[in-house]
């Protein structure tokens, strides 16, 4: 039984492979075994997977629709034996210790439940893609240091979530809070599980030590487009369901709304404003489709601690604006 499955979901992303694929052969932690799930690619992508696998023990997972990103995890995650599951997605260019500080950083404690990795930008490492993700008030999940000097984030921080594109879970823990929601399809689907552990008292972490180069957007094509757009607001709006108490849900109410209507204002302009409120209106519609985790006492307690936390999260998500 290997200690850590490198889990990576693959959508027609084929140019990333060889790259992707060479940087792990290179990692100094070897304990690991390599889960490729792929939603039904229309390129060459398995082939490719096949071939640059090399000396890298690969499982391959072949889905028969493009299920999503939520649903390709889900199974490399329920494929696996080891201990931790590191996800990865395939248009990166992992660091030669990336696996060995994120395993260092997650068995730093029990109640830890993921650790990200430092994620710079592919075409300039100078600058950070994302080191946490955050989730706030008005209902805006946001990257921490995004296009910020990577220089600024040089040590270990408690984050809310761990953003799933480069980061270790511990495996067990999905048994107990549950797999990522493959209603979400994609985006925030990490934002979400990272809100449910906080809840059930466990921690994410950032793991500053290790890195990985990032392209961005490698399936959906760009940082803002319709697809992104639309399915970011529906699945804002099922975090807040699915995840704030019942008082949360009033007293979060004028910040959410105000939340929407900058957003829709912000989009219009980027002429992408029909988008978001069509997937805002797709998550009012959607909400009986949506699960409610069991809202257990300890949830309830930790709901308050996570309230102080989105406050918190809404004053950094200011500052980043000056």
């Amino acid at each position: 039984m290997r200690k850590v499955s490198i889990v990576i979901p693959n959508y027609n992303g084929a140019k990333f492979i060889p790259e992707c694929f060479e940087a792990l052969k290179r990692q100094s932690f070897k304990d690991f075994d390599v889960i490729f799930a792929d939603n039904a690619s229309e390129d060459e992508s398995l082939k490719l997977a096949k071939e640059c696998a090399g000396e890298l023990s690969l499982r391959l997972i072949e889905l028969d629709i493009n299920y999503g990103f939520a649903k390709a995890v889900n199974e490399g995650i329920k494929a696996s034996d080891a201990e931790y599951v590191i996800l990865l997605n395939n248009d990166t260019k992992a660091g030669a210790h990336f696996a060995r500080e994120l395993l260092a950083a997650i068995e730093g404690g029990d109640d830890i439940f993921s650790a990200q990795a430092h994620m710079l930008q592919y075409n300039d490492s100078r600058l950070t893609d994302s080191a946490g993700d955050y989730f706030s008030l008005p209902g805006w999940a946001f990257s921490r240091g995004k296009d910020k000097p990577a220089r600024l984030y040089r040590e270990d921080c408690e984050i809310f979530s761990s953003c799933a594109g480069a980061a270790i879970y511990r495996r067990d823990i999905f048994e107990k809070i549950g797999y990522f929601d493959e209603k979400f399809f994609a985006y925030l689907e990490d934002v979400d599980i990272g809100y449910r552990a906080r809840l059930n008292g466990y921690r994410n972490i950032f793991a500053h030590k290790a890195k990985v180069l990032h392209v961005g957007s490698g399936a959906s094509g760009s940082r803002h487009n319709s697809f992104k757009v639309s399915l970011a607001a529906r699945n804002s709006v099922f975090v807040m369901y699915k995840n704030f108490a019942p008082w949360q849900k009033a007293v979060n109410f004028i910040p959410v709304f105000i939340g929407i209507i900058i957003k829709a204002l912000y989009f219009t302009s980027k002429g992408l404003g029909k988008d978001y409120i069509k997937g805002i209106l797709s998550a009012i519609g959607g909400l009986s489709d949506i699960k409610k985790p069991e809202f257990s006492e300890i949830c309830a307690y930790n709901s308050r601690l996570v309230q102080k936390e989105l406050c918190s999260n809404t004053l950094k998500l200011l500052r980043s604006f000056i």
